[in-house]
């Protein structure tokens, strides 16, 4: 098992001309090849703010974010592109792009400046076709498949993108329990199959609970990272919501309503 990313005392938020808001503080965080992690917290809590800045799309307030034991922002961007893929809950912008052709824009950090796939660029994107099960969908246009079919179709897009670590954001969103449940067991899977790490945040804590091989629970008081069991023992899951109408059961291993 490979460490690809971790952080060191990392502090994020946001600065402006008159001040600086701090959000989270001391994150030493750690993700490894073969695992599947989850990010969770209240809304509002900073999920995406932390998710932007370990993938260097915000600034750190202070610490630092190592990718493949080298700083993130010492790499340039198409570098940073074959290490580390990104999917954002963004809607796509208009195009008439077939299934195929989205997948195979992951290509384009190793593509010559015409853009043309090689043997190998197709063989990726095929590859990352079979592994989300999305072959069948391959000359449909993008617009014209399901919500739960175009989050295949992103991670597919990742995964040809070939890097060790896939960070999402909130992909389960909009999705039923059905598709959910799907789509978790897929990036489980995926992690496992061919060893790359995968973070996302979700809202879904009961499923990230059962299926999560480590989970980062994020509070106003603490971020914390281990076993969703170890978490349960700790009892790291008290703090997630100030509700007196929400608790969670460490018996079940789910929150419940009274």
């Amino acid at each position: 098992m490979n460490q690809i990313l971790k952080t060191s005392n990392l502090n994020i938020g946001y600065k402006s001309k008159k001040e600086t808001v701090t959000i989270a503080e001391n994150l030493n965080l750690n993700l490894d090849s073969g695992k599947l992690i989850t990010l969770i917290g209240a809304n509002g809590i900073g999920k995406s703010t932390l998710l932007r800045t370990i993938t260097g799309i915000q600034p750190a307030l202070s610490g630092n974010v190592f990718l493949n034991e080298k700083e993130i922002t010492s790499y340039n961007p198409l570098d940073l592109a074959q290490n580390l893929s990104v999917v954002l809950t963004e809607k796509l912008p208009p195009s008439n792009l077939s299934v195929f052709e989205l997948v195979a824009l992951g290509r384009q950090p190793y593509t010559n400046w015409i853009d043309a796939l090689s043997q190998t660029d197709v063989e990726k994107v095929q590859e990352a076709m079979a592994l989300t099960q999305i072959e069948h969908l391959a000359k449909k246009k993008h617009f014209e498949i399901s919500d739960g079919q175009l989050q295949k179709v992103l991670i597919a897009r990742a995964l040809a993108q070939d890097t060790a670590l896939i960070i999402l954001d909130e992909p389960t969103t909009h999705l039923d329990l059905l598709h959910k449940v799907s789509l978790f067991k897929l990036l489980k899977k995926l992690t496992h199959e061919t060893q790359k790490s995968i973070l996302f945040s979700t809202h879904d804590i009961d499923l990230a609970i059962q299926l999560s091989d480590e989970m980062i629970i994020m509070t106003p008081e603490f971020v914390v990272q281990d076993q969703p069991c170890n978490l349960i023992s700790k009892g790291s899951f008290d703090a997630l919501f100030k509700d007196e109408n929400i608790f969670f059961d460490a018996e079940k291993g789910k929150f419940i309503v009274t």
